[in-house]
């Protein structure tokens, strides 16, 4: 994971040819909070504010409902659901992930970083579908 000032930096720099940020987003649920979630939010507005081109917000809501099909989905249920979509070609017991000497495709995915996965996938769908409908020929 990078600190923030360092991601800044990169979005800064990246070259945007028909690319959208996708960025998690906070939602309230009318629980107090504290002064994380303060800067978050902060930090989210100064992510867009430099990245200047298309971008989306994703919601919680959105990651449990695509990836897991409930609102009930817990990290967990995300996490298990995200490695299913990928090949068991790594060693261990969980092949997606693999082991140091034999990785899988998601070998390195660590903490945050599931998150991160869970909105990739969220977004790309959504894209997907908007693709679809807009390339679907009236019956």
């Amino acid at each position: 994971m990078l600190p923030n000032e360092e991601l800044l930096r990169k979005i800064r720099e990246y070259p945007r040819e028909k690319t959208l940020l996708a960025v998690e987003m906070i939602a309230s649920y009318g629980m107090p909070v504290g002064a994380d979630v303060f800067e978050t939010v902060l930090w989210i507005g100064r992510f867009i504010e430099a990245w200047k081109d298309e971008y989306r917000l994703i919601y919680r809501r959105e990651v449990k409902i695509e990836i897991c099909g409930t609102m009930e989905a817990k990290d967990a249920n995300i996490r298990q659901a995200l490695i299913d979509l990928f090949p068991r070609t790594g060693g261990g017991k969980t092949p997606q992930i693999g082991t140091k000497k034999d990785p899988g495709p998601l070998y390195g995915v660590v903490k945050d970083i599931w998150s991160a996965l869970g909105v990739a996938v969220t977004t790309q769908r959504i894209l997907n579908r908007c693709s679809t409908s807009q390339n679907a020929t009236p019956a």
